[in-house]
């Protein structure tokens, strides 16, 4: 018995760093809260009762959107009316002018069924994912005339003036800008090396992200959360930096865009691959931050069937608010630390069958509330009630072109 004593003594002399080793790692599981009783950022010392009372409330709050006449979701109409009511009382020609006044906006009139555009178009593949529904829709539309935005920015700033009529696809709160459904319905959006022409073509996405969740269910997809984007926004640091300190809990890393230099712009680390956004579906929490504005990949991360976090409530798309928060996904403030970002993926890991309902909630919402039927509907609405507020003869312009 005394020689095995003096044998583990000797072992534990010469081997000291396989000691260091097992009591790091013991540190490290007890820091990322994956030991029996969580780690100090879980139920004791963070916000979960809070949580549980916003999801109850968020339950009786949630109002379940109806279909008109036409077989289109009114859930996103009440934000056609917000977006018009600074114009109730009509749309000039002095109007329209200030609104072409701003830099780099794109022309466009409806005239005898036929659809015009003045020949610029910044990013001509964007007016290409616009023109796909307004040549839909040109049977059903009266003659009109308007000013959109193709740029990621909205442009008529609430703090530089009157309102402006000028049609941009996302927007803040601090503009007058109106929103209309983003050309990566169709066509566009972010390129990347997976998607080399952009996102693109809702409709094929709905199909190829619905098959990716069947072969994913909730039970087999991995009990961590998961990103994947460019270091557009210093937002996204803290989630980076707590995957690195606790990879078991969440997978988030940098990859490229297009003003990546050197490991620097990915906080130190080599940019890592893209992942397709079917690759996504694998993971049961899946993290949405806003771009350089509104994000294009919210939309899709909820037909993975996963849980969404949505980080942020500044950005808009139009039918952002429809959406109920605690309901359909789980809202993470922009200012959360690593803590909090702990404290929350804790949080999910230890009711997962809430978080299961909400991700059911969220996948629900958006295959019935945002086919590719209900962005024609909210076009056609759109229009129809901006042409209703205009105050002048629509005249053509000899120096648009047809759009065929």
């Amino acid at each position: 018995m005394q020689s095995w004593l003096v044998i583990c003594f000797i072992l534990s002399v010469i081997n000291p760093s396989r000691q260091q080793h097992t009591s790091e790692k013991s540190a490290k599981s007890l820091k990322c809260g994956r030991v029996e009783g969580g780690s100090k950022y879980s139920a004791s010392a963070n916000q979960w009762s809070s949580y549980l009372d916003h999801m109850e409330a968020a339950a009786k709050e949630v109002v379940e959107c109806v279909e008109d006449e036409a077989g289109c979701s009114t859930c996103h109409y009440g934000v056609i009316k917000q977006d018009l009511s600074p114009f109730e009382s009509g749309i000039t020609r002095s109007d329209l002018n200030a609104a072409a006044n701003i830099s780099s906006v794109t022309k466009y009139q409806l005239i005898n069924h036929e659809l015009f555009r003045s020949e610029f178009c910044m990013f001509p593949f964007r007016c290409r994912g616009i023109e796909h529904f307004l040549l839909e829709l040109l049977p059903e539309l009266p003659d009109t005339e308007f000013y959109l935005n193709t740029r990621d920015w909205p442009m008529a700033g609430k703090y530089f003036g009157p309102p402006v009529p000028l049609l941009s696809f996302s927007k803040t709160r601090d503009f007058w800008d109106i929103m209309y459904p983003a050309w990566t319905f169709w066509e566009g959006g972010p390129a990347l090396g997976i998607y080399p022409n952009g996102l693109g073509r809702w409709d094929n996405h709905i199909v190829s992200l619905g098959k990716a969740a069947d072969e994913n269910p909730w039970v087999n997809k991995a009990l961590k959360g998961f990103f994947r984007g460019s270091r557009t926004s210093a937002e996204r640091d803290p989630l980076i930096l707590l995957s690195r300190e606790c990879p078991d809990l969440v997978d988030a890393q940098y990859t490229k865009n297009q003003a990546w230099k050197s490991d620097k712009d990915t906080l130190g680390y080599p940019p890592a691959a893209e992942v397709s956004l079917e690759e996504h579906c694998r993971f049961k929490y899946l993290f949405n931050y806003r771009g350089v504005a509104a994000s294009f990949r919210f939309k899709h991360l909820f037909l993975c069937k996963s849980l969404v976090l949505h980080i942020g409530d500044e950005w808009l798309e139009f039918f952002y608010p429809a959406l109920q928060p605690w309901f359909h996904y789980i809202p993470v403030d922009p200012r959360a630390d690593r803590d909090q970002l702990q404290s929350i993926l804790e949080f999910a890991q230890h009711h997962d069958a809430k978080m299961r309902e909400i991700a059911e909630n969220g996948a629900k919402f958006i295959e019935k509330h945002l086919k590719m039927a209900d962005i024609s509907c909210y076009w056609r609405e759109l229009l129809l009630q901006y042409t209703a507020l205009l105050k002048m003869d629509i005249i053509k312009d000899e120096k648009l072109i047809n759009i065929i």
